[in-house]
């Protein structure tokens, strides 16, 4: 036999180790029994290295090709070997799963968020409003001079714009001031929209975030919500402000409570009210909350000033109405009895978990 036909029959042995080492593993299906296999092939007395003994034998030009050869069948059965252990770790996983997890239980619930408690609140109110006809409109919380003070009959020169201490916003000019844009001091700047863009009949609610430039403590915040209404209207006189006061307050508190209205004074509503409402947490016997006087101020409101109604391009002769509103911070602490307004920013967990009831109240 030529030295020629040896390396041919050797390249031959080796390309047949390939198949016989996948018939042998193939029923294989433990480690110990794989590892075997590869040292009856691999190994120092594998067939490999016995069939590697001839190397030196052949032609120097030879010797290369037939190493390739076997250098590649060796890697091919490493990969299979590694490819078989690696399928018995998968299979060893999935069966420890399996006696770990009873899959006949019921799925473990999945925390979800929920509506922060002052929308909650916010919600219900504006669908007590939504169920006698008032319909919600929203505006800019940066607002104008106009909007925001001169159409609501506060010039610039008027004393009670001391009342809500504003932040001015710098404009891209870089003028500032009072003649320049602010943060809204109260949501009366929607309804100001509303009666420039539309004629009587006029019924809506302006929920929104207002800004004033107050110290924070337990009863006030620079930020807090308003709920306001308005409704403008042929006859609407202060019995039918009375009457949508006494069904919200109701319907919110509960049949129980009472309201009463105080003389007050609003500059864009002649004649002007503060309302109170009958104590929830003493029933008006007297308690810390009322001052142990049996009554809880909750609101402002009155009938609007007929000079409200001309900025807007409404008859005063022809229409009246009445506006309201409140803070639905305020509202909160009554229902829930929050005894401190910044509990409501803190974000603090044990605080939020114990409003999960939903949306509205049950």
């Amino acid at each position: 036999m030529s030295e020629l036909n040896q390396t041919d029959l050797t390249i031959q042995q080796l390309d047949l180790f390939e198949s016989e080492f996948s018939s042998v593993i193939a029923p294989l299906a433990d480690e110990q029994a794989i590892r075997a296999a590869q040292a009856q092939f691999l190994g120092k007395k594998g067939k490999l290295a016995d069939a590697m003994k001839v190397l030196g034998k052949l032609p120097p030009g030879d010797r290369p090709r037939v190493g390739a050869v076997a250098n590649r069948i060796k890697a091919t059965i490493e990969n299979e070997v590694a490819r078989r252990l690696g399928e018995l770790v998968e299979v060893a996983a999935q069966a420890d799963l399996l006696r770990s997890v009873d899959v006949t239980l019921p799925a473990r619930p999945v925390p979800a968020g929920r509506l922060h408690l002052l929308s909650q609140v916010r919600l219900e109110m504006v669908q007590l409003f939504a169920e006698i006809g008032f319909v919600v409109a929203e505006g800019p919380q940066i607002e104008t001079d106009w909007h925001n003070f001169e159409a609501l009959a506060l010039p610039k020169d008027h004393p009670a714009r001391d009342m809500q201490d504003t932040f001015f916003v710098k404009g891209a000019d870089g003028t500032s001031g009072s003649d320049g844009m602010a943060l809204r001091t109260h949501t009366s700047s929607v309804q100001v929209r509303v009666m420039e863009g539309q004629q009587p009949p006029i019924r809506t609610i302006s929920p929104g975030r207002v800004y004033r430039n107050e110290a924070i403590s337990a009863r006030a915040h620079c930020m807090f919500h308003q709920v306001e209404a308005l409704y403008v209207d042929k006859g609407v006189s202060f019995s039918d402000l009375k009457g949508t006061l006494d069904h919200f307050t109701k319907s919110l508190f509960g049949p129980e409570v009472s309201i009463r209205m105080r003389p007050s004074y609003f500059p864009f509503t002649e004649p002007s009210a503060e309302v109170d409402m009958s104590c929830t947490v003493c029933g008006g016997t007297g308690c810390n909350l009322c001052k142990h006087s049996g009554w809880v101020e909750i609101m402002g409101c009155g009938m609007v000033d007929p000079a409200v109604l001309a900025n807007c391009d409404i008859d005063p002769e022809m229409y009246s109405g009445f506006a309201l509103g409140m803070g639905v911070e305020r509202i909160t602490q009554l229902i829930y009895r929050v005894p401190d307004l910044r509990m409501y920013w803190e974000n603090d967990v044990r605080f939020l978990d114990q409003f999960t009831a939903g949306t509205f109240r049950s």
